[in-house]
């Protein structure tokens, strides 16, 4: 059966997006994960990727075209499959972009057929009361799939003006803001607080206040089938109405500096899924801080919680010869970082080259930096200069890998791979080739900040063509990493170590410090690495060049 694909919303603020490049063509075959197209939003070009496995039947916007977030952009189905009464239902802008497809436009005319779940909320729309929105989980980023209700910050019967922040949503990168594109009175809430659901399920309903949505809300489960499919949320909704009234009562506030988190008559302020991990972790809530609207403890304040002062951590206490675990949900960036290694380590064939550089004139070189005033670059900025120098020398090694094609990149956009307390993201420094030292440290410092305060947006961590994975900080000496799809390669930098090396004839002692880079042979042969390598070492080892 033929699925529909509409323009998604690929940032919180996109409302409508340009097709930059199409990167399959009608008639060509499409698996699951494929890139169909560059999609321009009002942040970046980003790819789109299909979640549908088939024949491209239909483009509906072409190149350079633009439209509205949820109209139709393509069609995926069975070779050979009639879609007529799919484009006659595709709405005008679907009907216009079909002039290169003049046989599909000629049979637009028949009736319409039943379309994808996506794609039957249009009939649904013509039967919403007269100003009710349904409004549904978003795709704040390019690879989310599904997403998770942190924190609501409207309950049921809130007013809600354009602009206004509904919900935390937690993505497979962030936990991001949601604003609300519609004014009006909330009505329905159709995800509680911890509860996760695909992308385009039903999030939430808008409209005039004391308008009945039960039945748009059932309709809409049963056309779109999304993951919970009952009525429980809705007999919940005065509780969970009772369980986020006092914080929100203080909304205006959200601005303001974290303060105490017990209130005068001695209740904590903290979110339900705040509250279910400290549960898990055995974290007293009165030492927990806030950082949540007047102090409310949310979920993040739970994962950076550190005991006060109370010397080396320990383990849980288990009796002696008692079996003991823990059952950890796992956060939707620690599923994504899993399906996409794992896509990585099983599609691209890696392979991996090692080196040793010296790296006593790249000390003598920072040491000398660092004495001018207000200036500090770490040995990581000076590896991230180095790379984005050489890889202009070696484009082969800033390329990436589709289906059809090999892109050698022009542009050096580096992805500075930072632990985070849910797994691992990658921020971008963008142009580094094209920037200082000091400003490359300054942007590092600046990323790896947002990253661990979950502020980093998907236009931060999004078009890298090689990433840089250091260790070293942390006593590695050496390891290997997977290379950070599309990029071809990635850059393992161990520690600086002291040892006996040997320079003219004498064995004296030296600093080196070993590195590892991964490449993936369809991009990149074993001779263009180590050539890369060979350049790169000539940066690190004698860095005063990279000023030249």
């Amino acid at each position: 059966m033929a699925e529909i694909i509409n323009m998604p919303r690929l940032s919180d603020t996109m409302e409508e997006g340009t097709v930059a490049t199409w990167l399959k063509k009608v008639g060509d075959k499409i698996s699951e994960g494929d890139i169909l197209a560059e999609i321009e939003t009002d942040k970046a070009t980003m790819e789109f990727e299909s979640f549908y496995e088939g024949t491209l039947l239909y483009i509906g916007i072409q190149e350079g075209e633009t439209t509205k977030v949820d109209e139709l952009l393509a069609i995926i189905g069975e070779e050979g499959e009639d879609i007529s009464g799919l484009l006659n239902g595709g709405g005008n802008a679907s009907k216009e972009a079909a002039a290169p497809e003049a046989k599909a436009e000629a049979s637009a005319k028949t009736e319409t057929t039943e379309a994808s779940p996506a794609k039957e909320e249009a009939p649904a729309k013509a039967e919403l009361p007269e100003g009710v929105i349904v409004v549904t989980m978003p795709r704040l980023s390019d690879t989310m799939e599904e997403g998770t209700v942190a924190t609501w910050l409207k309950k049921e019967g809130d007013k809600v003006s354009e602009g206004d922040i509904l919900a935390e949503i937690e993505t497979d990168k962030a936990t991001m803001e949601f604003e609300s594109f519609q004014s009006g009175t909330l009505l329905y809430i159709g995800l509680q607080e911890g509860e996760s659901a695909k992308v385009d399920s039903l999030l939430a309903i808008i409209g005039p206040a004391g308008t009945d949505v039960s039945g748009v809300a059932d309709n809409f489960y049963a056309s779109a089938a999304p993951v919970k499919k009952e009525e429980a949320p809705k007999q919940e909704a005065p509780k969970s109405a009772a369980k986020v009234e006092a914080p929100k009562q203080e909304a205006p506030k959200a601005a303001t500096k974290p303060v105490a988190t017990t209130s005068t008559n001695g209740r904590l302020f903290v979110s339900p899924l705040a509250k279910k991990i400290a549960e898990e972790k055995g974290i007293n809530l009165s030492q927990v801080q806030g950082s949540g609207e007047n102090g409310r403890i949310v979920k993040t304040d739970i994962e950076n919680f550190v005991p006060a002062a109370a010397g080396a951590s320990v383990g849980k206490f288990v009796p002696a010869g008692q079996e003991d675990f823990e059952d950890v949900t796992n956060s939707q960036m620690r599923k994504a970082i899993a399906k996409a290694l794992t896509n990585s380590k099983f599609t691209a064939p890696h392979y991996y080259l090692s080196v040793e550089f010296d790296m006593e004139n790249a000390i003598a070189f920072r040491t000398q930096f660092n004495s001018i005033p207000d200036t500090k670059i770490s040995y990581n900025d000076i590896v991230v200069k180095a790379c984005a120098l050489a890889l202009k020398q070696h484009p082969q090694v800033n390329s990436q890998w589709f289906a059809d094609k090999m892109r050698l990149n022009n542009h050096v956009h580096i992805g500075v791979a930072v632990a985070v307390p849910d797994g691992l993201v990658v921020p971008v420094v963008k142009f580094a080739n094209e920037q200082s030292l000091p400003q490359i440290g300054a942007a590092v410092r600046d990323l790896a900040g947002k990253a661990k305060n979950k502020k980093l947006t998907p236009a931060e961590m999004e078009g890298s063509t090689f990433t840089v994975s250091n260790l070293g900080m942390f006593g590695i000496d050496t390891f290997t990493s997977i290379i950070n799809q599309p990029n071809s390669a990635i850059l393992s930098v161990g520690n600086i170590v002291e040892k006996p090396v040997v320079k003219n004839g004498q064995i004296v002692v030296g600093n080196t410090m070993k590195l590892s880079l991964a490449c993936d042979h369809r991009t990149v042969d074993g001779a263009t690495g180590a050539q890369f390598l060979q350049t790169l070492k000539g940066y690190i080892e004698n860095p005063v060049t990279m000023l030249v």
